[in-house]
């Protein structure tokens, strides 16, 4: 096996984050759930961009967020996501590749506009969120870049992009393509609803070419269809080599093999937003396999980063990482 370029190649959503604040009456005269996610159009994006005051714009999506916090660890990392040849997908380019992540995914110049989640944040500090997934759903097996997987040390893949024919092709492939090349391959159940949709699928993947496997207790019970996470525990050590399952306030437990670690989480003075902790989870956790770290202490890694993203709005890390992990003296316990 040829010494690795990347640590991470993610394969996820590429979405544009835009967030701007509100007052509840903009809500309510746009049609708004406050707290809720909805899916809209691309007319009704451009409407509600239109009618949004000033915003921060940023590349999103959740194996793209995993992927910033792996380059704030101080990791390499690699994006392979599908935009547009259009304003967005040049916010998105500019920006994942500013945080220091590798973008080399090829825009579509026909299909769908680049994906984007309007973000409208209230005086309390609640985000409702208008989602429109656009180009991000097209992409196919064409964008994997065997190149890049086979320079990373693990593929990591993002369970929300599964939903199309073509997401799956390419889940395969770019699982293929690891195990040609000798890497690991990690996968994120990321919603209990996609693993509803997809449970038989989502089986067929873990068992034929998952080694990493990140879900919550939600998720990890839905997909075997059992009602205890003690039981979903159980069936998951019989088929992934590794299973990093987090439980929110009680923190995580990592399985690999007769090997179980019980992770605690990291304190925080007050959750504020708490998007975005699994993919800061998977970052932590992945940086720490990359160095070849011991489970619990990968575990630790995620915790950190996960801690770090709730206690503020958004879900990227506004604090350096790589900094935390020194001041918090994980790696000398």
């Amino acid at each position: 096996m040829s010494a690795s370029k990347f640590d991470v190649a993610g394969i996820g959503n590429a979405i544009v984050d835009v967030i701007a604040r509100c007052d509840d009456a903009f809500l309510s005269n746009n049609g708004m759930e406050k707290g809720f996610m909805q899916l809209v159009t691309a007319s009704q994006a451009d409407d509600i961009y239109a009618a949004m005051g000033p915003a921060q714009e940023q590349s999103g999506g959740s194996a793209a967020n995993t992927c910033a916090g792996i380059a704030s660890f101080g990791g390499t990392c690699a994006f392979i996501g599908r935009v547009a040849t259009d304003q967005f997908g040049k916010v998105f380019a500019h920006d994942i590749t500013s945080i220091g992540v590798a973008y080399d995914t090829v825009p579509s110049d026909a299909g769908l506009p680049t994906a984007r989640c309007l973000i409208l944040v209230t005086p309390d500090g609640e985000r409702t969120m208008n989602t429109f997934l656009g180009a991000s759903t097209e992409l196919g097996p064409e964008d994997v870049d065997g190149d890049i997987i086979a320079a990373a040390r693990i593929t990591y893949l993002e369970g929300y992009l599964f939903d199309r024919p073509e997401a799956k092709a390419a889940f395969h492939e770019a699982a293929r393509l690891a195990r040609a090349a000798g890497r690991k391959v990690a996968l994120s159940l990321s919603d209990a609803f996609c693993v509803d949709r997809h449970r038989s699928d989502f089986l067929e993947l873990v068992r034929g070419g998952v080694d990493i496997l990140f879900a919550n207790e939600t998720e990890i019970t839905s997909l075997y269809e059992l009602n205890s996470f003690e039981e979903a525990a159980g069936a998951v050590r019989a088929e992934a080599e590794i299973a990093a399952l987090t439980r929110s306030e009680q923190g995580s437990v990592v399985i690999s093999g007769n090997e179980t670690h019980e992770v605690p989480p990291d304190s925080v003075d007050r959750v504020v937003d708490a998007t975005g902790a699994g993919d800061l989870y998977a970052a932590g956790f992945l940086t720490g396999l990359t160095r070849s770290l011991p489970l619990e202490t990968c575990g630790r890694l995620g915790s950190l980063a996960a801690a770090e993203v709730i206690s503020h709005v958004g879900a990227r890390p506004e604090k350096d990482l790589q900094k935390l992990v020194e001041d918090s003296q994980i790696l000398a316990r």
